[in-house]
């Protein structure tokens, strides 16, 4: 299954989506794909990032990968739904997408064994980790304001549960830009598999409903400007499209 939650008429819903064009509510009603303004497929308390959790990723940054999963926290208040806009800061030197996996759990998660993680994920969808490189740096470690910016994490279209999804071990990643295949990665290589990450996370946080995990990236990473249109596809889970907008400046 598919779900959505969407504005239509001034009105947030919630829905399922049956095809590529349509979205069903359970009174019975249908609207089309361009009649609704698209929100993130749920409302998180938190949202957890991994870095450098493919091996060529880490490789083409010319950092060491380390055993233990790497996190961050990014702000709810990044959140934005499929067909946003993604806001670049005035001044910035290097932007630059992150096509990922985002995990979304069902139930509470608290000491749980990577034997049983997967009782406790809801879904999953497709998420962008924008981030500002200029502050990544000794400096601002963790990257919280590299990539807490409002607006920086997109996500969608849908929350796809996982008798839909698939085998999430193996789905293949491509981010665009503007049309141009700029990242392409596989789910196989993820140096932490998700039963992996939920364990290790819920030893030390209780994981609740709602909550997204971002799986981190591949390799493939180049910077983005103003007027770019970024499209991440991640097998069976869809498409998700942001289009990049200069920082209004205050007069």
């Amino acid at each position: 299954m598919r779900l959505a939650r969407f504005i239509h008429s001034g009105n947030q819903l919630e829905g399922s989506v049956k095809d590529d064009h349509v979205v069903d509510l359970s009174s019975g009603e249908r609207f089309q794909f361009e009649e609704v303004t698209w929100l993130p497929p749920c409302v998180p308390s938190k949202i957890i990032g991994l870095v450098l959790n493919y091996r060529d990723h880490a490789d083409e940054l010319g950092l060491s990968v380390v055993q233990e999963p790497v996190i961050f926290l990014k702000p709810p208040s990044s959140l934005i739904g499929h067909l946003g806009q993604i806001v670049f800061p005035e001044g910035t030197k290097y932007m630059h997408y992150e096509g990922e996996l985002c995990v979304i759990i069902g139930k509470p998660a608290r000491k749980v064994a990577a034997n049983n993680a997967m009782h406790h994920v809801k879904g999953y969808t497709i998420a962008n980790d924008v981030t500002v490189r200029d502050f990544i740096t000794n400096t601002f470690r963790p990257p919280v304001k590299a990539k807490g910016f409002d607006t920086f994490c997109p996500v969608g279209p849908f929350l796809v549960t996982p008798d839909e999804a698939g085998d999430i071990a193996h789905l293949e990643i491509k981010t665009t830009v503007n049309g141009e295949t700029r990242q392409k990665g596989n789910t196989s290589d993820l140096m932490h598999a998700v039963p992996e990450i939920i364990e290790y996370l819920s030893d030390f946080m209780t994981l609740l409903p709602g909550d997204m995990i971002l799986t981190g990236t591949p390799k493939g990473i180049s910077p983005i400007y103003p007027g770019d249109t970024v499209s991440i596809e991640i097998s069976n889970l869809g498409r998700l499209v942001s289009t990049i907008v200069p920082e209004a400046r205050n007069n």
